[in-house]
């Protein structure tokens, strides 16, 4: 697992979703997406498919809150389980990267369920 990507991924994360340009964002879940599909391990498929899900979602030019929650909720679900199976040092950013996930992806849905309102 590339640790530089990892640490940059979490930190774009703690600065916001919006903190990326829409193109780098793309790139950064397609680059993790290749990483995870070739993994040959299951649960990181998994999580190569949901961001393929989330790529979908970013390049369909229709981007829903309520979509995009899901998906990071499922991600930070997803890369919990994962963590636990982590090596040591790759254990802390993993955690950090499924609570920015989740945290991300519960605000996104609270803030599409308020504009339903």
């Amino acid at each position: 697992m590339p640790f530089d990507h990892l640490h940059a991924t979490v930190s774009a994360l703690k600065n916001g979703l919006t903190s990326l340009p829409l193109g780098s964002a793309i790139d950064n879940v397609e680059t993790w997406q290749q990483q995870f599909m070739q993994s040959g391990e299951p649960g990181l498929q998994d999580i190569g498919r949901e961001l393929g899900n989330l790529q979908s979602i970013l390049t369909s030019g229709a981007l829903g809150a309520t979509d995009i929650g899901n998906t990071l909720s499922i991600l930070g679900n997803q890369v919990a389980q994962a963590s636990a199976q982590a090596p040591d040092e790759a254990k802390k950013p993993l955690t950090e990267l499924a609570d920015l996930l989740r945290r991300h992806g519960s605000d996104l849905l609270a803030h599409a369920e308020k504009g339903q309102k």
